[in-house]
């Protein structure tokens, strides 16, 4: 292996362990607007209006990322969501 190859493969392995990793949520039939706003603003600290957009776009799009973060930090705050009963899950 070259000196390029082994610098390459160290900024991967380095890119993959800073990567930010977001939760995304998605859209059910089951969960009204509000529920899901009131959930935002709890789990994810979103403000009103951060949390309306979020939802709209959930609603339309059928998914969008909610939350942005180390894998670490998002683990709690999706496995929260989860539990109350929303479909989410980390990328």
């Amino acid at each position: 292996m070259s000196t390029i190859e082994k610098k390459s493969e160290s900024i991967d392995v380095l890119e993959q362990l800073i990567k930010d990793y977001e939760i995304v949520l998605y859209n059910d039939d089951i969960n009204t607007f509000d529920y899901v706003i009131d959930a935002l603003i709890n789990v994810c600290e979103h403000d009103l209006i951060q949390a309306e957009q979020c939802t709209m776009l959930v609603h339309y799009k059928g998914k969008c990322a909610v939350k942005t973060g180390s894998y670490e930090e998002l683990k709690p705050k999706c496995s929260k969501l989860l539990e109350l009963g929303l479909s989410a899950e980390i990328q």
